[in-house]
Order: structure tokens, then sequence, then C-alpha cells
């Protein structure tokens, strides 16, 4: 399985607005998404489609994230939801 380390890097960290639009972007996907705070067990891993997810998931600015991802086009979705991470959402 495809995965991809990225670093939050808005400043709020997966909050409110980087969140949504993080989730939006997983949920378009023709690939079902999984984050998980690095260095958490695989099983563990939560839908990275789900906003609610997201803000359990509680990652911060300056926190490193494990996407993963399975199927036709899993590295292309990995590598388009690794640059939502890694700007600063908040700025948007």
């Amino acid at each position: 399985m495809p995965e991809r380390t990225s670093v939050i890097a808005s400043s709020s960290g997966l909050h409110a607005r980087p969140a949504a639009i993080f989730a939006d972007a997983a949920a378009g996907l023709d690939v079902e998404v999984t984050i998980a705070l690095a260095g958490t067990p695989e099983d563990e891993a939560l839908d990275a489609s789900s906003i609610l997810s997201l803000m359990t998931l509680g990652a911060g600015n300056g926190d490193t994230v494990v996407l993963r991802a399975e199927g036709p086009g899993a590295e292309a979705a990995l590598e388009k939801l690794a640059v939502l991470l890694e700007t600063d959402l908040d700025a948007q």
C-alpha cells in the first residue's frame, strides 16, 4: 500500500478550515485514503475524507502525518493530498 509522509503547514493544524479543505479534497478522489500521526499503528489510521476524523486526529502545525491509499491512482492521490498538507491552508 503506497504511503506518503507530510508535515502539517497550516498554523492551526488540521482544524476547522484546513480540515474542511483537506476532507473535501480526499472525498473527491477515486481511492480511499487514511491518515494517522506518524508513529501511530496502521490499524489506528482514520478516514481522511471525514472532517470529524481529521479534527479528532489532533494534528497541529509541524506534526508529521502518514497518508495511505490503495488502488489505481493511489500515488497521484497521495501526492495531491500531501501538497495540501504542506500548504498553509489558513491563508487561503
